[in-house]
């Protein structure tokens, strides 16, 4: 059998999720904009999903905003909040390993006068919370911070980030929750963020739909025009299936979170203790400040990609790190960020965990990672001795 080990890539849609979805796509569902008895049907489902997304979130329904995924969320959040606090200051503050669409929006803004401060982190991978209160300045309008990183795993302080924002007025504070949104209870009525994103394709929910919490009296300018839709927030006729899918996902996520973190720390540890018992591997990211299912390592000696595609090959589905950067002849700018060299980022891997793996899958995963590295390891120790590959002399 397979074992598929690459949720944090995307996560397969639950069967509950996809019943819920279904009666959304086998007949016509109707626009929740028409006032005929199908768009008042379409209405219904998509407020419902509003309050169902709200109510995990500790929030309410009217600070939602259905997306086509957390990408478009970020992007909506980021710049629609530093354009609609363009008046009041220009500096947006992040750190250095945030997610591509974080750091790839902030550096689109650079481009219209705002200035983005990247703020380092430590071995790994974490914020230092006095670090950003002393970056914080006059000009300061926007922070955006990761609950949880998506490659190494490592939980953020966040309380004590968030702490340190608010000794300052007027600056809007935004959290990317994708990665941590399946494991980590969030409360809205106590974290103190004004915007904060979240995709269904990460807990089992469907691929391309997101939302955005926007606090009650937090002003954003809106990216998408056409239409009144999500409170004129986000124009464009909303997709009721999936934003009920995300929300049956979303429910069942979070009653079976605490059941689900158990098990996958369970399961992570000994696939760690099997990985790293070879020589030259070493974990990456937090060793207990991480989510339950992420274990991430740096491997001497090996090539992440050559080693994901040897493994492919074995039945095991792994990654190098996010799926939005493969590909890149780049190291990752995660571990590049958290002091690795080049040469030992590039030997990353990535093994994410979720709800449906198995048992049988973690010993098909325990039995062929480490001989896979293990070969790639002699493979490259070969290689180094004889490039020419022509063997001893006779």
């Amino acid at each position: 059998m397979r074992a598929y080990l690459d949720h944090a890539a995307t996560s397969p849609l639950r069967a509950e999720a996809l019943a819920a979805m279904l009666p959304y796509l086998e007949r016509p569902a109707g626009n929740p904009s028409s006032a005929h008895a199908e768009g008042r049907r379409a209405r219904a489902a998509l407020d419902e999903a509003h309050e169902v997304i709200a109510a995990c979130l500790g929030a309410g329904a009217r600070e939602i905003v259905m997306t086509s995924g957390a990408t478009e969320a970020i992007n909506l959040a980021l710049k629609g909040a530093a354009w609609a606090a363009k008046a009041r200051g220009n500096q947006l503050i992040t750190t250095a390993v945030e997610h591509h669409a974080v750091l790839h929006a902030l550096r689109h803004l650079e481009k219209f006068g705002f200035e983005v401060v990247e703020l380092p982190v430590d071995r790994y991978g974490r914020l230092d919370p006095d670090q950003l209160g002393a970056a914080i300045g006059d000009r300061t309008v926007l922070v955006s911070l990761q609950l949880a990183n998506n490659e190494v795993g490592t939980i953020q302080p966040i309380a004590e980030a968030l702490e340190r924002v608010r000794h300052h007025k007027g600056i809007l504070v935004h959290l990317d929750a994708v990665a941590a949104a399946p494991f980590v209870p969030i409360d809205l009525g106590v974290l103190d963020a004004d915007l904060l994103s979240v995709a269904a394709h990460k807990l089992e929910g469907p691929a391309g739909a997101g939302a955005l919490f926007v606090r009650r009296g937090t002003t954003i300018m809106p990216q998408a025009h056409g239409g009144s839709q999500e409170r004129y927030r986000r124009a464009g006729t909303e997709d009721v299936a999936s934003a009920v899918g995300f929300a049956a996902a979303f429910r069942l996520a979070v009653e079976e979170r605490e059941a689900t973190r158990h098990r996958l720390r369970r399961l992570r540890e000994r696939l760690s203790q099997a990985v790293t018992a070879l020589p030259g591997v070493e974990l990456s990211g937090h060793p207990r400040d991480r989510l339950p299912g992420l274990l991430s390592v740096v491997a001497q000696g090996i090539g992440g990609a050559e080693a994901v595609a040897a493994l492919d090959l074995e039945g095991v589905a792994a990654s190098t790190g996010s799926a939005c950067t493969t590909g890149s002849p780049e190291p990752s700018h995660v571990l590049t960020a958290m002091g690795f060299p080049d040469d030992e980022a590039r030997g990353a891997l990535r093994f994410s965990l979720g709800r449906p793996t198995s048992e049988e899958e973690l010993a098909v995963a325990i039995d062929t990672v480490p001989r896979v590295l293990a070969d790639q390891q002699a493979a490259r120790a070969a290689l180094a001795e004889d490039p020419l590959g022509q063997g001893s002399p006779a």
